[in-house]
């Protein structure tokens, strides 16, 4: 079975202000199958944790380890990281001017799987994801994320997380700047991928809205660069009665 293991990571950021220690020993296991998630107030170092996992150069890790299936993913390039089965659903998605949605998705997947897919199999796919997801399909011609709303980028993550189909994906604050048809359309496409290849899913987000509809086996509370609570689904439903003062509180006492 596939898992994706975190050991006692931190990770600095340089800043104008000098350099900045933003994770402070994050210890977290992934397994195949699994949603887990992690919430925390503004500033606490989950998005910090999506893109260090990725590859993403701003992030230097002084400390711990990422390991998937044993390989150390910290010695892997961003592409290598890919093509192992990480994929990252970012919070604000680039543009990509003058390359389609159609190029990049199956270039992407010729450089994962090794070779290039049917070309009748793929486009059925396509066009079946994208209706799933209520993309028009005119969106296959158009430039990667170029002019697309914050909602129709979001689908287009959700969309190449189903037809890339990785065997661990970080989905950072996808629920960000979504409406709530929006909300549900891509939480389905999430559930969709999540049943289909049993992905283990590490779900960051700030609000407890997209776990109406995404359904976490775990949920880990972030503060100051680090996990300060861990437990089942209900969880959540204490962060949303009483949010997360009670964590500063207690971050204050131990400086």
């Amino acid at each position: 079975m596939s898992v994706l293991e975190i050991k006692n990571l931190h990770v600095n950021v340089e800043t104008d202000q000098g350099t900045r220690e933003i994770l402070r020993g994050v210890d977290l296991t992934i397994r195949k199958g699994e949603i887990h998630a992690i919430m925390g107030p503004n500033g606490s170092g989950k998005s910090t944790l999506a893109y260090t996992i990725a590859g993403h150069p701003k992030y230097t890790v002084v400390e711990g380890e990422i390991l998937l299936d044993g390989e150390n993913v910290l010695e892997m390039s961003v592409d290598e990281r890919a093509r192992a089965g990480m994929f990252l659903a970012m919070q604000y998605p680039v543009e990509i001017p003058g390359v389609t949605v159609t190029n990049f998705l199956r270039t992407a997947k010729t450089a994962i799987d090794g070779e290039a897919p049917s070309i009748r199999g793929w486009v059925k796919d396509v066009r079946e994801s994208m209706s799933n997801l209520r993309m028009d399909s005119a969106f296959a011609e158009r430039n990667v994320n170029e002019g697309f709303s914050g909602g129709e980028k979001k689908r287009n993550e959700i969309l190449q997380l189903e037809l890339l189909k990785p065997k661990f994906a970080v989905l950072d604050e996808t629920d960000s700047g979504l409406d709530v048809d929006a909300l549900k359309v891509v939480s389905e496409g999430v559930n969709r991928a999540h049943a289909n290849t049993d992905l283990g899913i590490l779900l960051i987000t700030h609000y407890t809205r997209i776990l109406r509809y995404i359904k976490p086996d775990f949920v880990h509370v972030f503060v100051a660069g680090k996990i300060a609570e861990q437990g089942g689904p209900e969880l959540a439903d204490r962060l949303e009665e009483e949010g997360y003062d009670r964590y500063h509180v207690a971050e204050s006492a131990t400086q």
